[in-house]
């Protein structure tokens, strides 16, 4: 169910992979039963593919890093948030359609 083009990250590798990025980081915090986040995933697919030179996409799963989940607040999935220089800087919580999703990376680009 994931793209090439999307890293499934943890607790242990958030840090390096999100807050020390060069790059923006759209992390999608998600769980293996949550329907509306399965939906979004061609969504983030196509982010991927149309702005992956420009911004990063990770996935984390919630139920299995926990430490991270509970550390930026996350209380509802999916969860996105757009990080830069390592501090997060957008927040959508709720699926989205690809329209809005784009749109939502494109502004924080």
């Amino acid at each position: 169910m994931s793209s090439p083009r999307i890293t499934n990250i943890s607790d242990s590798t958030f840090e390096s992979e999100v807050l020390q990025s060069d790059t923006p980081v759209l992390v999608d915090f998600w769980a293996e039963w949550c329907g509306p986040c399965k939906q979004m995933a061609p969504g983030l697919d196509r982010v991927a593919e149309e702005l992956g030179s420009q911004i990063k996409i990770v996935k984390l799963d919630v139920d299995g890093n926990q430490a991270t989940a509970g550390k930026f607040g996350i209380r509802g999935i999916p969860t996105l948030m757009v990080f830069k220089g390592g501090q997060p800087v957008a927040t959508k919580v709720g699926a989205l359609a690809f329209p809005q999703l784009k749109s939502f990376v494109e502004s924080h680009l």
